[in-house]
Formats: C-alpha cells, structure tokens, sequence
C-alpha cells in the first residue's frame, strides 16, 4: 500500500464518526478488563459495606443495567435519526451528516457503547468465590454509575439534537464555520509567502501526473508541498479548484521540472493532496455559500414553500461575500526569491455571484420577498467592492431590477418596489423608477 493510501486511510478514519467513538470505547474496555483481571485485596475495611451478601444480586443487577442500556441506545439514536431525516427532507441531507459527525454526537455514542461492552465484561467474567469481593463489588457499582451517567447525557443529547435541526442554529452553524475558512484565507493573504497573481502561474514545461482515488479535494498540504517543491527545485501547479470532485487517472497536477519525477516523487505530491468525505465549510468556504444556497432553494421549493428561511440564508451569504470583498485570495506559494512553488486555482467573485445568486432567483423569483432581499443584499455588498468586483454586484442588481419589473406589474406591487429601489447605503447605479418591461415578457 502506498504512502498516500495510508495517509487518505489515516485521515479518513480521523474524519469519520467512529474516531473519538473507538477512543472512548477502548478506555471503557481497559475499565472492564482491570475490573475482571486485577485482584486488589488490600482495600480499605470500611469498605466491606459495599460488597454484596446474595451471590447472584450482582449479576442480576447488571443484567438490568445491561437491558436499559440497550433499550436507551435504540431509542436515543432512532429518535435522533428521526428528527435528522425530517431536517435532511426539510433542508439539505448535507446537512444531516454534519450533524452525526459533530464530536459532541460521538462522544454520547462511545459513552453508550463503552458501557454496554463494560457491563458484558461483568458478565461474562464469573466471579471466584459465592460472593463478590469488594473490589469486584465496587466495579458492580462503577457500572451502575455509568449508567446514570448515560441518561444524563441522553437528556442533552436529545435537547442538543433538537436544537441543531432548528434552521437558526443550521445556518448560523454554517455561518461560523464558513467565517472560520475565511480567516484561514485572510492569515494566508497577510503571509509573504503567498501571493496572488491574476493570470496565475503557467508551467513553462509541465509533467502531468493522474489522481490515484476519486473523492473531494478540500486542499493540500502547502508546507509539506513546498518542502518537496525546494527540495527538488521544480514548481507543482494544481490543475483542480479546491472542493472539486476528482475522478480516478485524472490529471489534476503539473509538475514544472528539468526532467520527468519518478514514482517516489509523486507519490510524496499526492500524499499531500487532502481528500475529505463530502463537503468540508470548514477547509473551504465556497461550500458553506453553496450549503446555504441550497438550504435556500429547498426551503422555496412547493412542498416546503418556507420564503423567510431562503431570505435568512440570503443575509448570512451577504455577510460572508462582504467579507470575502475584502479578502484577494492568493493562488500562489513562492520562496524567499519569489519563485514560484505552488500555484493553484480560485474560483473568481464572479463566478461565486453567479453560483449562489442565480439558482435562488430561478427558483424564487415569483416571491417579490425573495427579490427584494437580493436587490438589498447587492445594496450591502456594493459597499465593500472594488471596481471589478463592483462590476459583477451592478450586472446583478440590474437582472434583479429587470426581473421585478417583468413579473411584478400591477400598480400596487410597483409603487411598493419603486419606493425601496434606492433606499439604504449602497454604491449601486438605480434609477427611481423600474424599467420598462423586455421584450421576451
């Protein structure tokens, strides 16, 4: 198995809910075998209270202990599965698994779990003698706490679940960890390391090298790549953007060198390329706008027909791109001598406008709510924009404007838009009055 299996493996075991799952079972079980295999005689005498006078009150104990852990762990998580496939149809299945890999959720299932394989231990491990020593006895009563322990966080595990399926705590989740990516790119433009360059950074004489797996590349590892970058004087330039889905022998790098890498060489490159399962806000900020673009279009759907959650997920989009107008995200690691090491693709203000923007419209177009919530997130952002960026918001506006005075004619509806088209601060160009109607109308 190559270096790079092992590591995708390795990361993707990191990534998955069993990680800290398997952890806090494993201390549960090094629990039950020292409670099983060690003889401690030389406990305490006042004590000797604890131990058990009837040979089989033990074993019955924690066969009950036993039976109300499981019933507690089926209807604990088919409860939570319940209310996560009702926001999955609701919002976006998306969604739902990143609310079962949350770490909070993990830890619930490996206390469960661990105390269930505690308690088997108990069981299966007979006792020497008629009646349990006191150490034996005080492991009997260590159970019995770990099951008091469990319906406690049973009750905020239940009360957490039902708080992280409410569309504020959805979008706003979404809102923080896409906040989170941005800073990372901030820290990153303040770095002279990297720098941005508009027409990017061309191989002169390219080696294309094939992905090995198929999955989403959130990003890479910039300084191991570097390292092999000025270790073997060549330039690597990333032919995907970051959050695309990769298929098997696809080339998705150029290696500018001398001559052509060996196997080892590449194998080192690709082993720095991060593969992730699904789509991580947190690595890149791209699909937290895309997640809360399609929470939007979910929520206009006919079967939903829920227009106030497309507008909050609008006013989270407008605070995110009102931050990314302030940002220049580089596409380019160089050295000290300022030669190009890494060069990679982002994806344009443009194109992110007309990704999160354009579907929204298509599907919420016929809600005037909807329209105007976009003309005054074009208003917000138009504030932070420069001239290119400043370009895209007007040809915007303008499908926006053009749009209401399509489909909202009747003397009421445009008495209401026309006395809010130019209300609020904002450096758009917007006539007082609403166009005339297209010809295609």
């Amino acid at each position: 198995m190559s270096t790079s299996r092992v590591l995708d493996f390795i990361n993707g075991f990191r990534n998955s809910i069993a990680y800290l799952t398997s952890i806090i079972i494993t201390i549960y079980v090094v629990l039950g075998l020292a409670a099983v295999t060690l003889e401690i005689n030389t406990l305490p005498g006042v004590l000797d209270f604890l131990d058990f006078d009837q040979p089989d009150t033990a074993r019955t104990l924690l066969s009950t202990l036993m039976a109300g852990m499981i019933s507690l762990l089926v209807f604990s998580f088919s409860t939570v599965m319940s209310v996560l496939t009702q926001a999955g149809s609701n919002f976006s299945n998306k969604l739902v698994f990143g609310i079962m890999t949350e770490k909070r959720h993990q830890q619930v299932l490996g206390h469960y779990l661990g105390t269930i394989l505690y308690l088997l231990i108990l069981l299966l491990v007979p006792t020497i003698g008629d009646t349990p020593d006191t150490w034996r006895s005080l492991a009997v009563y260590l159970g019995a706490a770990m099951v008091i322990n469990s319906l406690a966080m049973f009750v905020f595990f239940i009360h957490g679940t039902s708080q992280s399926v409410q569309i504020n705590a959805i979008t706003q989740g979404l809102l923080v960890s896409t906040q989170l990516s941005l800073d990372k790119l901030r820290k990153k433009q303040a770095s002279d390391e990297y720098r941005h360059r508009p027409d990017g950074c061309q191989p002169v004489t390219g080696y294309p090298v094939y992905s090995r797996d198929s999955g989403y590349i959130q990003g890479v590892n910039f300084s191991a790549l570097a390292r092999i970058a000025r270790h073997h004087e060549i330039a690597i330039h990333l032919g995907f953007t970051f959050g695309d889905f990769v298929v098997k022998k696809f080339p998705i790098l150029d290696i500018e060198a001398d001559a052509a890498p060996g196997d080892v060489l590449v194998d080192r490159i690709l082993a720095c390329l991060e593969y992730v399962e699904g789509e991580s806000t947190r690595d890149h900020y791209v699909n937290g706008l895309t997640q809360l673009m399609e929470v939007a279009i979910k929520a206009l759907s006919p079967g939903i027909n829920d227009p106030g959650t497309a507008r909050l997920c609008i006013h989270q989009m407008t605070e995110l791109l009102s931050q990314r107008l302030t940002l220049t995200p580089p596409n380019m690691l160089v050295d000290d001598d300022g030669r190009c090491l890494i060069s990679w693709h982002e994806e344009s203000f443009e194109s992110l406008m007309f990704r999160v923007f354009d579907p929204i419209l298509h599907y919420g177009g016929q809600d005037l709510s909807i329209c105007l919530s976009l003309l005054k997130a074009f208003k917000t952002m138009s504030n932070f924009a420069k001239d290119d960026d400043h370009r895209v918001i007007q040809a915007h506006t303008d499908r926006v404007i053009q749009h209401m005075a399509d489909h909202f004619t009747a003397p009421l509806e445009v008495a209401f838009i026309e006395a809010r088209l130019t209300r609020g601060l904002h450096r758009l160009h917007i006539n007082v009055r609403l166009p005339e109607r297209s010809a295609s109308s």
